[in-house]
């Protein structure tokens, strides 16, 4: 049986533990050296309970509340009840022909913080944020095989130091895919690969974002996409009419990857421009030589360094906003995103209008997205709704 540990939290803490907030900081607690990865832990405030989780490190605390009754048992069963009402709120897309990749389980949205768990046409890729949520794997594991119909299970173990993932070989239970794995979402579809590293190749929180670009924006359009990584938004803006993309990565493995996406949808590779270079480089390059893009799709990383900048979205966001403003047409459309969880959308809409007062510009947003319908969130961890993306034209 797992060990349990009795844990006090500092008053200063109590309030927002108490108020439903899930995250344990190392803060908030008294005293906690020595204890195990995946020790169950009740928290007191005095004599007064507010809560049962694990103890597991994370770049973000020491673990998660899970429960906020004393007396229910963090075992199989609990797991089997999270998992099965997971995939029930996500019963519309199991059935929707259209698309075979979504999250079927999202962290502390659907109960237990630290776990992420995603669909690829009957595979499922699990992913573990600390040790200590590691350590119940055998629980979480025995609950996709014994509930759902699995083809296969993959895993990313992401704890490593400060959450980085752990190289090894994901395959974990039921049969091997073949690879690619193609999947779809809105019927575009996609090459995935889930025993290729941190990244399969497609990210499932953006889905609402390129139905968008495909349905309403890109037809007759010359788009940029930046920070490109496969190309999943040139895709969309391809299949939607776009004249003609150019998309813009650092990393070498970006275009093979961009033109592999390309042509699994069928779409002429050589009407498109792939480029491997480094984003803040190409603006300059783009200001040079005079170009200019209807629509500009920025979705950079939270933290990027190339060998001569280094970017932050909390404090260059707005930075890289001007450089797009410079490059798109008026009446154009800038797609800004951003999955920095440090910030939230009021901040981001700062940028945007701190961006567009250097430029002495003029804009209206037209659209906005967060986090689609299988990425739940709890209204007391705002944290965790990170997904902001916002449809900018640019009025002159």
């Amino acid at each position: 049986m797992t060990k349990t540990t009795r844990l006090n939290v500092k008053k200063d803490f109590a309030k927002i533990l108490k108020s439903g907030f899930p995250l344990i900081s190392k803060d908030a607690i008294t005293a906690y050296e020595g204890i195990q990865e995946g020790t169950i832990i009740e928290l007191f405030d005095g004599q007064q309970f507010i809560g049962k989780g694990y103890f597991g490190v994370q770049n973000k605390g020491i673990g998660w509340i899970l429960t906020r009754k004393r007396d229910e048992r963090l075992d199989q069963s609990f797991f089997d009840q999270r998992l099965k009402k997971a995939f029930e709120r996500r019963g519309d897309l199991f059935i929707d022909e259209t698309t075979t990749a979504f999250r079927v389980f999202n962290g502390e949205g659907d109960g237990i913080g630290g776990l992420t768990i995603d669909y690829y046409d009957g595979y499922y890729v699990v992913s573990w944020y600390s040790e200590g949520i590691y350590t119940f794997k055998k629980q979480v594991i025995d609950s996709l095989l014994s509930l759902f119909d699995v083809k296969g299970i993959y895993e990313k173990k992401r704890f490593d130091v400060k959450g980085k993932y752990i190289e090894d070989d994901d395959f974990v239970a039921g049969e091997r895919a073949t690879f690619p794995l193609i999947v779809k979402q809105n019927d575009i579809q996609f090459a995935t690969y889930l025993n290729e590293g941190a990244m399969v190749g497609v990210f499932l929180d953006q889905r609402e974002v390129r139905n968008t670009i495909k349905n309403k924006y890109a037809k007759g359009k010359h788009v940029l996409n930046t920070f490109s990584y496969t190309g999943a938004f040139s895709v969309a803006a391809a299949l939607g009419g776009a004249v003609k993309t150019t998309s813009v990565d650092l990393a070498n493995r970006s275009k093979p990857k961009t033109i592999e996406q390309f042509q699994v949808n069928g779409i002429d590779v050589e009407a498109q421009d792939i480029i491997v270079e480094d984003v803040f480089n190409y603006f300059h390059y783009a200001v040079r030589k005079k170009l200019s893009f209807d629509m500009v799709i920025l979705d950079p990383p939270s933290f990027a360094r190339s060998k001569k900048h280094t970017f932050s979205a909390g404090k260059d966001y707005p930075a890289l906003l001007e450089q797009a403003i410079a490059i798109t047409k008026r009446d154009g459309i800038i797609i800004a995103s951003s999955n920095c969880s440090t910030f939230g959308m009021n901040k981001f809409k700062g940028f945007i209008e701190k961006a567009f007062k250097a430029t002495k510009g003029k804009y209206k947003i037209v659209e906005e997205y967060s986090l689609p319908s299988d990425f739940p969130t709890m209204k007391e961890y705002k944290e965790g709704n990170y997904l902001k993306v916002v449809f900018i034209q640019k009025l002159g």
